[in-house]
């Protein structure tokens, strides 16, 4: 891999509560991917979700 290149395996993803998912973010590390979630999911007065998940992973 050159140097130019980044590797953000881990997603940070929102799903709306009339169902709509957004990427938020990529991220190096499943760990920096989780603090993004701890800190948006305490934030909404909405039915949101947020999880991470690893780029490539099948969600249901």
């Amino acid at each position: 891999m050159s140097d130019s290149g980044a590797v953000l395996p881990w997603l940070v993803i929102r799903e709306d509560d009339s169902g709509n998912r957004y990427r938020i973010g990529r991220y190096a590390t499943k760990a920096e991917a989780q603090r993004i979630v701890d800190t948006l999911g305490g934030r909404s007065q909405h039915q949101q979700v947020y999880w991470v998940e690893r780029l490539g992973q099948k969600t249901g």
